[in-house]
């Protein structure tokens, strides 16, 4: 699955083969179909491995007492990705664009969900802060993270995640602090 994840990020889906899959995870390609019979099923496995991640990161940034601190955790994550991201862009992003091209399946929904899942914990943490409108500040910070994986895959330059990343860490720190966080933000 991991194998799957990867090459799909790295080629897309219409350019991978099982035999590349097979190949990077160092298995016979006979493996690979005993398990995936068909390509939507390797991009299922991909999606599966990219709600793993998402699960783990969060997991890991929920252990931090404050969600304004969760929040600037996740976007240096994301700026940890920026050379990953300059050169493939966002995984599940890229994933999802691709798969809406494709005119059967359905994988274009199931790319969404992944990227709900994210949408709705970044909602969570803007909810415990008690800042008006959740939803919508979910939607422009994970927003600001696609267009800045967007822009670093294009024009080749991770340097647009650190500044990008530097500008959305300012931006937390100006959202109305309602008391009820510590002087830490």
């Amino acid at each position: 699955m991991a194998a799957a994840a990867q090459v799909l990020h790295q080629q897309g889906v219409e350019r991978t083969t099982i035999a590349d899959i097979a190949g990077a995870a160092g298995v016979p390609v006979g493996n690979v179909y005993y398990y995936f019979k068909t390509k939507d099923e390797l991009v299922q496995a991909a999606l599966a491995e990219h709600s793993g991640y998402l699960a783990e990161l969060t997991g890991e940034l929920d252990k931090l007492p404050d969600p304004l601190e969760r929040l600037k955790a996740l976007i240096g994550a994301w700026v940890g990705q920026r050379d990953v991201a300059a050169r493939y862009g966002c995984p599940t992003g890229t994933l999802a664009v691709e798969l809406d091209k494709r005119a059967e399946g359905g994988m274009d929904l199931e790319a969404g969900k992944v990227i709900r899942l994210l949408l709705d914990w970044v909602e969570r943490q803007f909810r415990e802060l008690g800042l008006p409108d959740p939803d919508d500040l979910a939607i422009a910070l994970v927003g600001a993270y696609q267009g800045m994986s967007l822009l670093a895959n294009a024009l080749r330059d991770p340097e647009i995640m650190t500044r990008e990343g530097n500008r959305l860490t300012r931006w937390l720190d100006t959202l109305p602090n309602d008391g009820t966080r510590g002087s830490n933000s």
